[in-house]
């Protein structure tokens, strides 16, 4: 091993903070993604953060509530747990779902506990990039518009980002609006 002079040990560190600088310039800092569960309703695609959600599972049996509001569709046994099951569709105020076709359940954890969101089709955990959020379209109007967070624009479709906290008020959209909630 040879002893370095000052000027030796100055040059190299000159280099080496040019080095650096551009392996700054050419690695693009990692932006922050987020993940969201999507799922479908009347042909529109709808997401919920991942962590938000406890788990996805095929249609089960619903025991109707009498005196309920008009979006719950009522209450299913989740392993033991009763589970509340809230209709996204009447929530958001979309057309009812044909007869033949099953809901599926996406259990959300929301401040009151897990509620179960049915849905018409589950969709894939999907990453995408904060820089693709954007506020909700214009044409969102209504009880649907303060329930959706903003859009995320994908290749070939918009995800439209669900408030699930929103999502899971067991209250009427009619009666929010007369009593100023």
């Amino acid at each position: 091993m040879f002893p370095l002079s000052c000027a030796s040990a100055m040059f190299l560190r000159r280099v080496g903070r040019r080095l650096q600088e551009r392996r700054r310039q050419f690695i693009k800092p990692m932006a922050h993604a987020s993940q969201f569960c999507t799922f479908y309703l009347d042909k529109l695609l709808f997401g919920v953060e991942l962590k938000g959600v406890q788990e996805v599972i095929r249609s089960l049996d619903i025991t109707r509530m009498p005196l309920a509001p008009a979006t719950v569709s009522g209450l299913i046994n989740l392993r033991g747990q009763i589970v509340t099951a809230v209709d996204l569709r009447k929530r958001l105020e979309l057309e009812a779902s044909p007869p033949a076709l099953l809901p599926m359940n996406v259990v959300v954890r929301s401040v009151d506990g897990a509620v179960s969101l049915l849905v018409d089709e589950i969709g894939d955990v999907v990453e995408v990039d904060e820089h693709s959020f954007e506020a909700p379209p214009e044409t969102l109007r209504g009880a649907v518009r303060d329930m959706i967070l903003g859009v995320h624009k994908l290749n070939d479709r918009l995800l439209h980002v669900l408030d699930i906290e929103k999502a899971c008020q067991m209250v009427d959209v009619s009666e929010t609006a007369g009593t100023g909630r």
